[in-house]
């Protein structure tokens, strides 16, 4: 991402423009390459398959491996409302005559979630807010799941948000497929010494420990995001990289839920973050959630909002061993006196966390 300042003065055609588009500003830049702004040379021109303005990751032809198979990913998933738009790929020339690999993405105007969470001021967003941008992004990862895909890093800046008309006037669209892989290829790499891929503080315990990213990796991270988004900020912001993998790792007091969350979200977390991945909730499991029903739809794309969460009840208060082999515990797997008496934080560590979605 550009710090302050950071790309002034930088030459926008060293890559060169389109055929239809012309190169703007830099607005980020990353292992990958470059990102910049760009407008089409002719904006009223009717029949254009390309928006007035969007967004362009380029890099030289040479290094342009990542680009093109995120535009494989891309192509692959194909058009969904929740993932940012992809409207192709383009070869151009800059004017020392560099040829670069672009490709032309959907422009989040809106900025980042990391940039709405951190505009909070530490207080994080309004819960209402919260839950909209939260089965956006569900939406789009579940699309994602269904067709063979993990994300493999999904986190607060790689969530775009585009202004649409209702629904709060803004959506949350998945972006960044970079290190998105089939699920196939994600299984091969349990094989691997340290195949892991992504942002250490959104990994999850089976991506440290087993080196494997699938599916449920995905949902894990959206547990962090949603956390981040209710409380403003990142329950391991700050910490060593080393230190978080060890905790991670070792599956003890890993992610705090403070006790200002709603017994709701309370509830949606928990299922998010189940150490164990065959028992974690998956995406359609967590659409169907009390924590997000009642919500003002944007239109036909979500899941049947009159499906009871019951059909998955029985599935839900199935307890992982590591977790609780006490058969006297509570039915939910918490001390029901102290989640509201209690002024300590509670946490989910490898022996407490349950299964159960209430």
């Amino acid at each position: 991402m550009l710090g302050e300042g950071e790309g002034e003065g930088e030459e926008s055609n060293s890559y060169g423009d389109g055929i239809a588009w012309v190169r703007a500003s830099m607005i980020g830049r990353g292992s990958f390459g470059r990102v910049y702004l760009a407008t089409l040379r002719k904006p009223s021109s009717k029949g254009s398959s390309l928006p007035a303005v969007m967004a362009v990751k380029s890099a030289e032809v040479s290094s342009s491996a990542s680009l093109q198979k995120e535009r494989e990913v891309y192509t692959n998933l194909q058009r969904n409302p929740y993932i940012i738009q992809c409207y192709g790929d383009e070869i151009t020339i800059g004017s020392s005559g560099t040829m670069a690999f672009n490709l032309m993405l959907e422009y989040g105007s809106a900025g980042t979630l990391a940039r709405k969470i951190s505009a909070s001021g530490g207080n994080g967003l309004a819960e209402s807010e919260a839950k909209l941008h939260t089965r956006s992004i569900l939406r789009g990862l579940r699309h994602i799941h269904e067709l063979g895909y993990v994300h493999c890093d999904l986190k607060p800046d790689n969530i775009l948000l585009v202004p649409i008309r209702g629904a709060g006037g803004i959506r949350a669209k998945i972006g960044d497929l970079g290190l998105a892989r089939r699920v196939s290829i994600s299984k091969k790499r349990k094989l691997g010494v340290c195949c892991w891929e992504g942002t250490p503080m959104y990994l999850s315990p089976e991506a440290v420990t087993d080196h494997v990213q699938e599916a449920p990796s995905d949902v894990w991270a959206v547990g962090c995001i949603v956390l981040e988004m209710l409380t403003g900020k990142s329950p391991l912001k700050g910490k060593e990289e080393l230190e978080i993998l060890r905790k991670i790792g070792a599956g003890r007091e890993v992610i705090e839920i403070p006790n200002g969350v709603s017994k709701e979200a309370r509830a949606f977390l928990k299922g998010c973050f189940v150490r164990n991945s065959n028992f974690r909730f998956t995406c359609e499991m967590l659409l169907l959630h009390p924590f997000l029903q009642g919500l003002d739809d944007d239109d036909h794309a979500g899941v049947d909002q009159s499906a009871p969460f019951d059909h998955i009840e029985s599935f839900a208060l199935v307890y992982d061993d590591e977790f609780s082999t006490d058969s006297s515990s509570s039915s939910d797997g918490w001390s029901h006196g102290s989640e509201s008496e209690s002024d300590d934080a509670q946490f989910l560590s490898q022996e407490n966390a349950p299964v159960e979605g209430f």
